[in-house]
């Protein structure tokens, strides 16, 4: 029986009560090894002595054991004590989903789908290490005061084989999968379908199938057709449905098949909500809504009732109390009516059985193994250990012997410890003014660093009387603390409730004596301490991952402007309007810049073209026609003209090539002659002849 103030495991004590499952309750708990506050979850009184559920429980340490990621809730230790199984886990500070949900009643799909994208990367980490959680819900999933969501309670997960397992305990139902319903196979496209439906709660505050029994809600999750979360909210982005119902898709080959799939398209749709590029698999046999036969009912009734485990447990003191009032009642025969034998389930269970024995006698004989070699290593080694124990023992101060000490001295001294001293005064005959004449703290005992020690100093036997100045200014109290020959000692605190430069509290109180001459300290208030959003780094991100960046740290993405950047890799951002580590409002815009590369460098072409020169074109007759053509090197024709008229001008600017080739092309026409035929002495005449000639100029242009 967990009782508040008691000690378990000679280290873990239990201080309050913080939550409730169907098979276990949750304390908040000092771990005094560590000093750190955990979580403890502890196994109801009433299933630690069913061998079934202590098993699931133990399943549950150990799945959940072997996880370590920022999204998951952390185990520490699990253990046994006196008939008192429990987990230690990581505190979280903060709100289930399933609360945060009904406190806002719908969330925006930003910050729905951020949220989704922590979970999914959580639940990818179990199932890379084969773990199905099976159990995805709101209430499962906490939100803590800095705004990190984690996973928890891996209740009915259970390590996965290569091959799917069937899965004896049905979720809740209002999340659970088709397959799951209908108590066939499980996988990790079961968490896909879970994270659907609270993705579909996230975005509308509401579940998509509701109904009186648990039966009728697994019914509608095999038989009606998912409804779109547009229904409820006709503004939610359609790649955010389309996500939601591939997810919920009742065959599981049709929903994603891993959470890195449902993460890309997660982080795709904060950038191009309105895109359509969700994926949807084409519809098969498998995937169309189909009547319920009688054997699914059957095996959804069992589960539902199994599921139930504290009408269970009553029908089971119920079955006891007739069988000691009617000798003849057989309780096995009201079982077996309840509950269809199944061979083949019980071959499976026995194999089961056996397999988890072995693997049991293995797991200890490993242990003892360590456990005895250990003993045996440390008999032959003497090396200096440090311990936890050495590790923390810092944390811990003993209380000097401040009596007698004046009270400044005293004050230093516990502050150098590390303690937080507060003063009360007391009229005093025996002792001088200012002098200690006790603590609430006895000499030598040991104290966490930063406790509080309440200091009774001597008031003298003619003490001034501390006025209330709480609710007051600080001016106020300053002005009047000082008028009666009081110091003063400001300190800062927030406040929800009390505005900005009202004192909070006092020390001393109102009401009791000290000298003239003591401080008293004042607590002012800073008022509400507002939520500020760090501003992360987005240079040298690409435009997609700096965009993700900051909608996931709460800001928006204002204004995108690309612009020329040599130290910036193109598509990269090179600036933003809020410098990396400030801190600003959340929802604050965020404008960037978006590099395009190294600017180009441009050319300017200033130049007259002359006439061909001898050299160039020897039979090159002046005022003959040329055609001129100007081409840049990358393939630009700046001038294709036909002159006989030079010099010609050629200005342009805002060339890409460093330069070009002019290419000058011409006629010449040669004479006609005349030959004599040597045979008949006959003369012949040779007319003359006009032929195309070209030659090339290479010109290089002037950097603007």
């Amino acid at each position: 029986m967990i009782k508040i103030g008691m000690m378990i495991g000679d280290r873990y004590e239990i201080l309050e009560k913080i939550g409730t499952g169907g098979m276990s309750d949750v304390y908040k708990a000092k771990c005094h090894k560590l000093n750190r506050y955990v979580a403890v979850k502890v196994l109801k009184q009433e299933f630690s002595e069913n061998a079934n559920f202590v098993s699931k429980f133990r399943i549950e340490a150990q799945a959940a054991a072997g996880l370590m990621h920022p999204n998951i809730v952390n185990v520490y230790d699990v253990g046994e004590e006196n008939g008192i199984y429990y987990i230690v886990m990581e505190l979280v500070e903060g709100i289930t989903l399933k609360k945060y949900i009904e406190k806002k009643a719908r969330l925006s799909y930003k910050e729905a789908v951020s949220i989704a994208i922590q979970v999914s990367m959580g639940i990818e980490a179990a199932h890379n290490n084969h773990i199905i959680h099976r159990d995805i819900k709101p209430q499962n999933i906490i939100i803590s005061k800095d705004g990190k969501v984690k996973v928890t309670d891996f209740g009915i997960a259970k390590a996965a084989t290569s091959n799917t397992i069937t899965s004896n305990v049905m979720g809740s139902v209002h999340y659970t999968s088709p397959e799951q319903a209908r108590g066939g196979y499980s996988d990790e496209k079961s968490d896909i379908y879970s994270l659907g439906i609270t993705m579909f709660e996230m975005l509308t505050g509401r579940v998509p199938f509701n109904g009186e029994t648990t039966v009728a809600i697994a019914i509608k999750h095999i038989q009606e057709e998912m409804p779109s979360p547009k229904e409820f909210v006709p503004e939610i982005p359609a790649s955010v449905e389309s996500i939601v119902l591939k997810c919920c898709q009742k065959s599981p080959d049709r929903r994603y098949q891993n959470m890195q799939e449902l993460i890309a398209d997660l982080k795709q749709s904060l950038i191009s909500p309105d895109e359509d590029f969700v994926v949807m698999r084409d519809m098969d046999e498998s995937a169309r809504t189909r009547m319920i036969s009688d054997n699914d009912m059957a095996q959804i009734k069992r589960r539902s009732v199994y599921q139930e485990n504290e009408e269970h447990l009553k029908r089971q003191d119920s079955m006891r109390l007739r069988t000691e009032a009617d000798p003849d009642y057989d309780e096995e025969e009201e079982e077996e009516d309840e509950y269809d034998y199944n061979p083949r389930m019980e071959k499976v269970t026995t194999a089961l059985a056996v397999i988890v024995g072995v693997v049991i006698c293995a797991v200890i004989i490993f242990l003892a193994v360590r456990i005895f070699g250990g003993m045996q290593d440390e008999n032959r080694q003497s090396p200096i250990i440090t311990t936890e124990e050495t590790q923390t023992s810092a944390a811990y101060v003993q209380m000097p012997d401040v009596r007698g000490m004046n009270v400044e001295d005293a004050r230093n001294s516990l502050t150098e410890l590390g303690l937080n001293p507060q003063v009360e005064y007391q009229e005093s005959d025996t002792y001088d003014e200012g002098v200690v004449i006790s603590a609430d703290v006895s000499v030598g005992a040991s104290l966490e660093a930063g406790s509080t020690v309440t200091l009774t100093v001597s008031a003298g036997s003619e003490g001034v009387e501390v006025p209330g100045v709480t609710g007051k200014t600080f001016d106020e109290a300053n002005s009047e603390l000082i008028g009666l020959g009081f110091l003063v000692n400001k300190t800062e605190s927030y406040s929800d409730t009390i505005e900005a430069g009202i004192v909070i509290s006092q020390n001393p109180a109102n009401g009791s004596k000290a000298p003239r001459g003591s401080v008293i300290t004042v607590t002012v208030s800073l008022g509400k301490e507002e939520t500020k959003v760090r501003v992360p780094n987005l240079i040298g991100l690409s435009e997609e991952d700096g965009t993700f960046e900051a909608i996931e740290a709460g800001l928006e993405i204002g204004s995108v402007s690309y612009v020329y950047n040599a130290e910036v890799q193109e598509g990269h951002i090179c600036y933003q309007s809020y410098s990396h580590g400030s801190y600003v409002d959340p929802g604050t815009s965020l404008d960037i810049k978006v590099s395009q590369g190294a600017e180009p460098v441009t050319y300017k072409c200033n130049m007259s073209i002359t006439a061909p020169t001898v050299e160039e074109a020897p039979d090159y007759v002046a005022g003959t026609e040329v055609t001129i053509r100007l081409e840049t090197d990358d393939g630009q024709v700046l001038l294709e003209t036909t002159t006989s008229t030079f010099p010609q001008s050629a200005n342009y600017y805002g060339l890409t090539s460093s330069g070009g080739t002019i290419t000058m092309t011409y006629t010449v026409t040669t004479e006609g002659g005349t030959t004599t035929d040597p045979e008949t002495g006959e003369t012949v005449s040779t007319p003359g002849v006009t032929e195309s000639r070209s030659f090339t100029r290479r010109v290089e242009f002037v950097a603007e």
